[in-house]
């Protein structure tokens, strides 16, 4: 058996099967798509459940893939052991009812046999114990020793998960030799010892299991197989561990050598360098996936993964961040095969980067708090933090709770979970009272449920005007048959030209008439059973169910609103050609007035990306691109390339709205005919509204030219204060600047003189204080700067002295104190008497030993404060 590189394996795998007519897919994102059973890919068949379920068709009915998973079940034994990893690559081939037993049996064998020249006499089978057929194949069609092959039971050798299809299993097992073993003369697979490692599952899917425990046959049978990459790689390169695995261990030579510690010497160093050596793979294949670091879900896990690393990183005495040296580790390793890595290695890098050191920002403080808690059970016999410590670590200082946890275990300490639950599910009912009821409970509680049939049709994105008929009037929250002048009420018509709020965007407005009355619509929004309600009041007459109507939509409303709405698809594209395609639709509100767009962004957008941002959506209007809707399968729609917006709920058939060549998105929403329509767009603001989330608000068409006019008339109305002409106000604005300057420094100049005529007479108000000259003093109106060089000064002036000045300025008292040496020599602290003369007056503050500063607010409090200095100066001296 000759050794064999991991990254050759891969390759080998994959040209044997492409010889044996298979599809090569490439590995599908960690990130499932249309699956909402899983976090991340977890398995090789994972991305493929659909194809073996019949939901979607399979490029071709043989199939290969080398898949990235990511598992974080095993987390906490990551590092413990040296088989435990979070990431690793499972090779596989899978038949969706094209070929079966002998195919998939004949294949492994001559991939193991002759491509990776194993010895026949190191190889063990097991098959299902009632599997004849495969029992068969392995002695008969493929030779192999029947006394190698063994009969394992449904715990070992079935495939099943609930009902549906199953099968039996057939594993491949390499002996590792009489060393690993137990000692027991039949030791075999299916022994607990060592000695045998499986290293291939072929899963045979014949079996249609039945809700009363009995098991169909499948019309088509299908194939799936499972190798791991690294444990493949383990047994080719005759290493116990997959961390001596040779792209494995590259990273852990690396981390190593950055730690100046050697791997092997020391259990502990060990565990943190094999910990970093699986998390630094995970974090990178993770970011290229376009996940980010966040407090839930996925991210959380990214943020989980990348402190932990981090941590061990300190562990090991590496100082500052590191991790991003590894990257390169990472992309040299593996780059070729996942070529995502080499095109987004500065992004992933940049993420890796903020994120460690957000983490180092809040780690000393939480590890010096957690200290203080850990010191509290200091012989009281407790080794357990209450719940409230553990969340006001979490939710004040941005400890995770798994954090917290792995550094109590280190000192044989733990934490109460369910106090921490309780303080969690406390915070969450703040959050829930203080937002309000941000969801519609009308929903719950709709009068319309009643009906059988409530449901309206949308016919509004040709037309703003069209007849129509009232199905249901609702009025205080009753189902009427009429409506009189004055009431209000909701009204629901079997079609309307009316939008109601969705995907972000807020109801149209306008007017329903009939015959006999008007109504005014002032919202329109989606009710029970398919409804569509029409939210007003009847300024005329009455209106009745079964009475003729017709629509009309604001259309001035409804084109500012479409306005908006375009630009914010625009707005969507420019922010990933300018960021980077990890950008995605976090939230949005698209009404009249203006436009707000939340996303998906780790760090501040800075002055210049904005601009071009703003520049690249005016660029698009300006071509005048057209913009179409079509109506097509979800399936077209996405080999299309459609993006799919946050919130939308999609049906078989989709609605995509098409701008030119630049955005292709799902979207049920009002749109222009052409980009020029928008007229301009402007960026009013933007800021981070949580982790990793930011937020646009933007204008268009006559609200832009509006806020043009607002903004000249404000330059024009500065130019005439400053009396000059729009021309040259910068010029004026910077010559009143540099006097104001001057002015301040002069006036700066004529108070600390002023204060110093007058030092005479406070440095004869000093009193004494065991051996020390204590000098108070208030002023009025005094500057900062000014007070700190006043008491500067009379330090100086003054030998063996302890200044403590306050000042009162527009309400507010700034409070400072300067101590000279000999006053230090004897214990006194500017620091520690700042922050309690402070205190008296109903404020805060700190410093060094010989200058510190603090505010106050209680201005009745500051003669009481003052007059305590000599109190708290005689406690400190020795």
């Amino acid at each position: 058996m000759e050794k064999m590189g991991l990254n050759e394996i891969r390759s080998n795998f994959t040209e044997f099967f492409k010889s044996k007519e298979h599809y090569i897919a490439k590995s599908h994102s960690l990130v499932p798509s249309n699956d909402k059973s899983l976090l991340l890919i977890n398995s090789g068949m994972a991305p493929l459940k659909n194809y073996f379920s019949g939901v979607e068709t399979p490029p071709k009915n043989r199939m290969s893939t080398v898949q990235k998973c990511i598992r974080t079940g095993d987390i906490e034994n990551v590092g413990v052991t040296a088989r435990h990893a979070t990431f690793f690559e499972m090779m596989g081939n899978f038949s969706f009812g094209d070929y079966f037993k002998k195919e998939a049996i004949s294949w492994a064998w001559e991939f193991i046999t002759e491509w990776l020249k194993i010895p026949e006499d190191k190889l063990w089978v097991t098959v299902y114990e009632t599997d004849d057929e495969a029992f068969d194949l392995w002695k008969n069609h493929i030779g192999f020793d029947e006394n190698k092959i063994v009969r394992l039971g449904k715990d070992d050798n079935f495939w099943e998960i609930g009902l549906g299809p199953c099968g039996p299993c057939s594993e491949i097992y390499f002996d590792k030799g009489e060393k690993y073993g137990c000692g027991c003369e039949d030791c075999k697979p299916g022994c607990d010892c060592d000695r045998f490692l499986e290293f291939w599952n072929l899963v045979f899917t014949q079996f249609d299991k039945k809700e009363d425990g009995s098991y169909g046959d499948l019309e088509n049978k299908n194939i799936d197989t499972g190798m791991g990459l690294e444990r493949i790689a383990c047994i080719m390169q005759d290493v116990d561990t997959i961390f001596e695995v040779d792209t494995i261990h590259s990273i852990l030579e690396k981390i190593s050598s950055i730690a100046g510690k050697t791997y092997g010497q020391n259990s502990k160093d060990d565990k943190s360098i094999r910990i970093i050596t699986d998390h630094i793979r995970s974090v990178s294949f993770m970011v290229a996936d376009g996940i980010l670091p966040s407090n839930e879900g996925r991210g959380y896990v990214l943020r989980r993964l990348l402190r932990r690393a981090a941590r061990h990183g300190k562990l090991l005495g590496i100082k500052g961040e590191f991790l991003n040296s590894l990257v390169d580790v990472v992309l040299t390793t593996s780059g070729d095969a996942y070529p995502e890595l080499k095109e987004k290695e500065s992004y992933i890098k940049k993420v890796i980067g903020i994120e460690e050191e957000k983490f180092f920002e809040t780690l000393e403080q939480g590890l010096e708090i957690l200290k203080s808690y850990t010191k509290e059970l200091e012989g009281t016999g407790n080794k357990t933090i209450s719940g409230e410590q553990a969340f006001k670590l979490y939710d004040t200082y941005g400890f995770p709770l798994d954090l917290t946890k792995e550094i109590l275990e280190d000192e044989n300490l733990s934490l109460d979970e369910e106090g921490f639950e309780k303080e969690m599910e406390a915070q969450k009912e703040r959050a829930r009272s203080a937002r309000g009821n941000m969801e519609d409970e009308a929903w719950k509680e709709d009068p319309l449920t009643s009906l059988e049939d409530a449901k309206s049709e949308f016919d509004g994105y040709e037309e703003l005007s069209k007849r129509a008929k009232i199905k249901a009037i609702i009025s205080e929250g009753q189902i009427v048959m009429s409506i009189a002048e004055g009431k209000e009420a909701e009204i629901v018509m079997d079609n309307t030209t009316f939008y109601p709020n969705g995907g972000g965007q807020v109801g149209d407005k306008g007017q329903i008439k009939s015959l006999t009355g008007l109504f005014n619509v002032t919202d329109t929004l989606k009710g029970a059973g398919g409804s569509i309600k029409h939210k007003g009041i009847v300024v005329r007459g009455s209106l009745a169910v079964g009475e003729d109507v017709k629509t009309n939509v604001n259309e001035e409303l409804r084109m500012s609103a479409a306005r908006n709405h375009s630009a914010t698809h625009l707005l969507h594209k420019a922010l990933k050609t300018v960021l980077g395609e990890h950008v995605n639709q976090a939230g949005s509100l698209v009404d009249p007035d203006r436009l707000r767009f939340d996303f998906t962004h780790f760090e501040a957008i800075t002055k210049e990306e904005l601009a071009q941002i703003e520049f690249l959506v005016n660029s698009y209007v300006f071509k005048a691109m057209p913009i179409t809707a079509s109506v097509m399968s979800i399936k077209d729609a996405k080999e299309m390339g459609a993006m799919a917006l946050f919130g939308e709920k999609y049906g078989d058939q989709v609605r995509v709205i098409k701008m030119g060549d630049t955005s292709i998105e799902l979207c049920g929403g009002t749109h222009l005919t052409n980009t020029s329509q928008v007229g301009l767009f402007k960026i009013i603001s933007e800021g981070g509204i949580a982790a990793g989330v930011r937020r646009i608000e933007a204008i268009t068409g006559i609200a832009t030219y509006k806020y043009i006019l607002d903004k000249d008339k404000l330059v024009e109305n500065i130019a005439v204060a400053l009396k000059t002409r729009e021309v040259n106000l910068e010029n004026r604005i910077n010559t009143l600047l540099e006097d104001t300057k001057a002015i301040e420094k002069e006036l700066h100049n004529i108070k600390t003189q002023l204060s110093l005529q007058n030092a005479d007479s406070v440095l004869d108000s000093a009193i004494q204080v065991k051996g020390l000259n204590l000098i108070t003093n208030k002023y009025e109106g005094m500057d900062l700067d000014t007070l700190r060089e006043t008491a500067d000064k009379l330090r100086d002036k003054k030998e063996n002295s302890v200044i403590v000045l306050a000042n009162v300025i527009d309400g507010k008292i700034n409070i400072v104190v300067t101590a000279s040496k000999e006053a230090i020599d004897m214990g006194a602290h500017a620091g520690n008497i700042v922050r309690e003369v402070a205190k008296i007056a109903g404020g805060k503050g700190g410093g060094r030993p010989n200058m510190a500063q603090a505010g106050a607010s209680d201005v009745d409090k500051l003669d009481d404060a003052l007059n305590e200095a000599s109190k708290i100066l005689e406690s400190q001296i020795k």
